[in-house]
């Protein structure tokens, strides 16, 4: 009977201390994606800026403002976690569109603001990607002890489930097409 109540004891005891690192580990999950929305935040606050500087040289590629505009505010309407990684991938998606407008206009690519602006919009990026790193390893060591046994069988009593990885959109797994202004039919033919 004794052995019987201290096994039972120690099931309980070991079991406490696994939920309390569990706990642990989704606290790491929000506090990583609480980064992760922080760098998020500073790419959106470059945004309107970078618009209207490459506004007054391309006014016309209105379609790519539009984008970049809808997709922004997607990401700032967006209520749950994943809303925001679907939105934050879309947004980056407009945003490598609406850089790529200065190959097309080297007024726009030699002026200082869209530079500064453009350097400061790469930086975030870069910390943006730092950042999804460091969740994505968070969730990765969240899930894999929620999906480990003995945890298992009392993680889902629990209501713990598994999170979301922040993954590349779909656009950004594509490879790009590298026109350099010239189409095959009208490109010059070698001279022999």
């Amino acid at each position: 009977m004794r052995r019987a109540m201290a096994a039972m004891a120690l099931a309980t005891l070991v079991s406490g201390c696994d939920y309390n690192r569990i706990v642990a580990l989704r606290e790491q999950i929000d506090a990583a994606w609480a980064q992760v929305e922080n760098q998020l935040q500073r790419r959106n606050d470059l945004i309107p800026n970078l618009i209207e500087v490459t506004r007054g040289y391309a006014a016309h590629e209105k379609e790519i403002f539009v984008h970049v505009a809808d997709a922004r505010a997607k990401l700032m309407s967006a209520g749950s976690r994943d809303e925001k990684i679907d939105a934050a991938g879309e947004l980056g998606t407009a945003l490598g569109r609406l850089l790529a407008i200065a190959e097309r206009y080297p007024d726009l690519k030699a002026n200082q603001q869209f530079a500064r602006l453009s350097d400061e919009l790469a930086g975030t990026e870069n910390r943006i990607a730092v950042e999804r790193m460091r969740y994505n390893e968070a969730v990765r060591a969240y899930n894999s002890a929620i999906k480990s046994f003995p945890t298992v069988l009392y993680a889902n009593a629990f209501g713990f489930q598994p999170q979301k990885y922040f993954e590349a959109p779909e656009e950004a797994k594509k490879v790009p097409k590298v026109d350099f202004g010239t189409r095959p039919e009208t490109a010059p033919r070698p001279t022999q």
